[in-house]
């Protein structure tokens, strides 16, 4: 597989080689690594938004704290009234 990186591109460099050197690894690992965490961090993300004993406040504060380029978190609320 072949990424561009040319042009337009050229921020997927930037990006492959900020994950290897997160990740402390060569360029293809990093990028096979980040693709297997981030699943697992967005779901476990959702997982932390939908606990109860977080203030709406606070669930937003997560969102806006987590959500990057790429990738949004968003919470929003339900309000429903029932007149008899």
């Amino acid at each position: 597989m072949r990424i561009r990186t040319d042009g337009d591109y050229a921020y997927r460099r930037d990006a492959i080689e900020r994950a290897a050197d997160f990740y402390d690894c060569n360029k293809t690992k990093a990028v096979v690594s980040a693709c297997d965490d981030v699943p697992k961090f967005v779901q476990a993300a959702r997982q932390v938004l939908k606990r109860d004993d977080l203030t709406l406040e606070q669930r937003r504060e997560i969102a806006e704290t987590l959500s990057t380029r790429a990738m949004s978190f968003e919470v929003t609320t339900d309000i429903a009234v029932d007149t008899d």
